[in-house]
């Protein structure tokens, strides 16, 4: 059986103000057209997923507004080679609801072309609507965070869960 495509958020899913997991989170920064953004993320929290990415258990797509900036992510949470779900076509002056457009087109394109999917974001998954009656329909995963505390333990057990399927 072929890994879920995991369409994985930054903000509000590893990045928030309190994702401690029990321990105090790393604090880092980024830097993205000249401007250093706070980063705050649990180690236990990338460690969970960089085993499933590394297992070959998942297969992760960044769906952020940091889509043009894999490159620094990956480094940052060493998960080589992990690629965008979507091209920013207007880079980082993507406006914020074109960016979760185009996170909604590329979930739909992963379960249209039959493939299992995880989502995981704050925002751009949809309470309710045709958009999410597909999404079900068709087996998704879907979990929406809170903002400031980010994916919790409970959360990654779904995942692994659903990953072995």
């Amino acid at each position: 059986m072929r890994a879920p495509v995991w369409l994985l958020d930054l903000d509000g899913v590893i990045n928030g103000s309190r994702p401690g997991w029990g321990r105090s989170p790393r604090s880092t920064s980024l830097e993205a057209n000249g401007c250093e953004y706070r980063i705050r993320y649990a180690p236990a929290l990338m460690i969970r997923i960089r085993t499933l990415h590394r297992a070959g258990r998942v297969e992760l797509r960044w769906a952020s507004t940091w889509a043009g900036h894999t490159f620094e992510l990956n480094d940052l949470f060493s998960l080589p080679g992990v690629p965008p779900a979507f091209a920013l076509p207007h880079g980082d002056g993507t406006p914020r609801e074109q960016v979760g457009e185009l996170k909604v087109h590329a979930a739909l394109a992963v379960v249209r072309a039959g493939g299992r999917l995880i989502w995981t974001d704050d925002e751009a998954i949809p309470p309710a609507g045709a958009v999410r009656e597909e999404l079900e329909a068709a087996g998704a995963l879907l979990i929406a965070p809170d903002a400031t505390r980010c994916l919790r333990p409970d959360d990654l057990d779904v995942i692994e869960n659903y990953a072995v399927g």
